[in-house]
């Protein structure tokens, strides 16, 4: 009785909201605290953030796991839902969002291993896709596409290994210093494939030429592959939504 009352609490509109807004000042903090002057001065402020963001997070991570027993949506694990939750992607996102602060204390780190686990921070912001149904949606799409974008990022690869390798045995007599090796290709190829093309690095010999217009050309109809892909899957995922939307009375929005 007690851990449904939990549990109703925990996905209470109120707490919700209150974990959406600590979501946010988290991130805000997080991005101006990197700024050195507003480190100085407002130190005591951006500590207090962290530690009373760390309490809430951690208590809401052992609630979860409490009442995971309650939660209809979670597959179980080992014949466990508290284990199904631990390993689900929010409940690994809910671990790590609070692992930067404990880890340390107990195990003593490095000051640069200090300061990557601090970047892992950052990953509270995912905490949000909980309570948004459009990251959701973006969710859903992604896992309905994963075969068709698992081959684009295969053919993918193959292109960029190709246009890297090809442009290394057309640039390096004459750029040695640039194209030096097949690794070093690889930059050029992602900047043109990507159609960024930033510059710092572009062929000068005929055949060069010749090759990053191609390759260049290729990277125009590439790049609409993967977004015709993702495109088809929204729109598919938004008509459901629209029909709904339809059949909603107008007067007091019931569907």
């Amino acid at each position: 009785m007690l851990k449904k009352q939990f549990y109703n609490i925990l996905h209470s509109v109120l707490v919700t909201k209150f974990i959406y807004g600590l979501i946010l000042i988290n991130v805000v903090a997080l991005v101006l605290e990197t700024n050195q002057e507003l480190r100085v001065d407002y130190n005591s402020s951006f500590e207090f953030i962290e530690y009373f963001s760390i309490g809430i997070f951690t208590m809401e991570y052992l609630l979860r796991i409490w009442t995971a027993d309650s939660h209809n949506d979670i597959k179980g694990i080992f014949n466990s839902k508290r284990a199904g939750y631990i390993f689900s992607f929010y409940g690994l996102v809910d671990m790590i969002a609070i692992l930067p602060f404990f880890l340390p204390l107990i195990i003593p780190f490095d000051l640069r291993i200090m300061r990557i686990l601090r970047l892992f921070r950052l990953f509270r912001i995912l905490k949000l896709g909980r309570y948004s149904s459009s990251f959701n949606g973006i969710k859903n799409v992604l896992k309905e596409t994963k075969p068709q974008l698992v081959i684009t990022i295969f053919i993918a690869s193959i292109l960029l290994l190709l246009s890297s390798t090809l442009m290394f045995y057309a640039e390096n007599e004459a750029q040695p210093e640039k194209f030096s090796s097949i690794s070093d290709s690889l930059w050029w190829a992602v900047a043109t494939l990507t159609t960024v093309g930033y510059g710092d690095v572009y062929p000068v010999t005929s055949l060069g030429k010749f090759l990053s217009a191609f390759i260049a050309l290729i990277g125009i109809g590439f790049i609409a592959l993967p977004t015709g892909i993702l495109s088809s899957a929204f729109i598919d995922n938004l008509k459901p939504m629209d029909d709904s939307i339809k059949r909603a009375c107008p007067h007091c929005g019931k569907r």
